[in-house]
């Protein structure tokens, strides 16, 4: 068994200081942070193999990395992502040194749609839940929130208490980044947050004064495998296929549905608090999608 290459401590440092750079400069999750440093150890024990240094790595070693390192797209595309973020901060810092990342060719990533439902499916799924338990009451009420605001699955599982104002009924989400939003609430949903506050959260709290909105048999704020479950299993319940179903079935679909009847791109986007208008326009395709796919099944010449 061969022994393990030990990263050179100057390579060490500079991974460091790089991930403390992209965290507090953007803001980036736990995980993409974790994920970098993890590609970033992998290429430096590489060159380090090799007599070299990420510093002075080349064009050369990194094509040679890329061709002895077989992954999956994404992950070859999240891996460049990484070196081509260390590279660019390392060339801001030293004028003088050339990026090795600049002539390498990028995968070419699959595009894969978001998954939306049908506005019928989602009404069958927003009723599954038995609003006369506990329970039920609490998982009508997330349901029904997260597919009139199009929240993150993360974002509607940390909501806390404070973040509701039923006055204006509007949230203030914090997203991605630690970026705060204003989203409206909606009506219906708003009557289904009121009604969980009065006869279920109470009761979930046993007597404690939690601060997330969305409490656990427990007491505790959910977790996104807690949700996860139990859109998976009220999906199933009303004869919605497993396959059909993600972790955000409902902000896919609100964001299509929106569309599908006539808002702005724009709105949109600040609705979903994403940063840039291309990760929105994504859901134009889907709409699009779906309209084929109406007239493919209702046009006598389809």
């Amino acid at each position: 068994m061969k022994p393990s290459i030990t990263i050179a401590d100057a390579d060490v440092q500079d991974i460091d200081a790089f991930i403390e750079r992209v965290w507090s400069e953007d803001g980036l999750a736990q995980r993409t942070l974790e994920a970098y440093r993890r590609d970033l150890e992998t290429l430096a024990r590489w060159l380090a193999g090799r007599g070299r240094r990420l510093r002075t790595a080349r064009r050369e070693d990194l094509s040679a990395f890329h061709g002895s390192q077989p992954v999956a797209v994404r992950s070859m595309a999240r891996r460049q992502s990484a070196f081509r973020r260390y590279y660019a901060a390392l060339a801001r810092e030293e004028p003088g040194l050339d990026d090795p990342t600049l002539l390498i060719e990028r995968p070419k990533m699959p595009r894969s749609l978001p998954k939306a439902l049908s506005e019928r499916e989602i009404e069958g799924l927003l009723d599954a839940p038995d609003v006369s338990t506990t329970l039920g009451l609490r998982d009508r009420a997330m349901l029904e929130l997260m597919y009139a605001s199009g929240l993150r699955v993360s974002e509607l599982v940390e909501l806390p208490l404070a973040a509701l104002n039923p006055r204006q009924g509007v949230l203030r989400i914090t997203g991605k980044g630690g970026k705060d939003r204003l989203v409206p609430v909606g009506e219906v949903a708003l009557e289904r947050i009121q009604a969980y506050l009065a006869a279920a959260r109470p009761v979930l709290a046993k007597g404690r004064q939690p601060a997330a909105l969305f409490l656990s048999k427990r007491g505790e704020g959910m977790t996104r495998q807690m949700f996860w479950t139990l859109v998976k299993r009220y999906a199933l319940s009303v004869g919605i296929n497993a396959k059909r179903i993600s972790p955000h079935v409902l902000r896919h679909s609100f964001a299509t549905h929106l569309l599908n009847h006539g808002a702005d791109l724009r709105a949109l986007q600040m609705l979903l608090g994403h940063s840039a208008l291309s990760t929105t326009q994504i859901y134009t395709l889907v709409a699009k999608e779906g309209l084929k796919r109406l007239h493919a099944q209702h046009h006598p010449r389809g």
